[in-house]
């Protein structure tokens, strides 16, 4: 099982379940901002910034007000 541990994962020596993606039904704002957070914050945890917004690709920069490189749906 080690060897399906990813390399960028320091916190465990063995990994048995392969990453991927997991739909989930987005039911409440409290779910949406929870997986919003989630994604935003991931450039943070691995160091490459030290704000969301800071990361380029991310729509937390439309979040904070800042122009995105694309334009982000948020009337929800």
């Amino acid at each position: 099982m080690a060897f399906f541990r990813k390399a960028h994962k320091t916190d465990k020596e063995y990994q048995c379940w392969e990453e991927g993606s997991h739909p989930q039904l987005m039911q409440n704002a409290e779910i949406l901002r929870q997986k919003l957070d989630y994604s935003h914050f991931n450039p943070v945890k691995r160091g490459y910034v030290d704000k969301p917004e800071h990361w380029r690709y991310s729509s937390a920069r439309n979040c904070a007000g800042l122009e995105g490189l694309m334009p982000v749906f948020m009337d929800w």
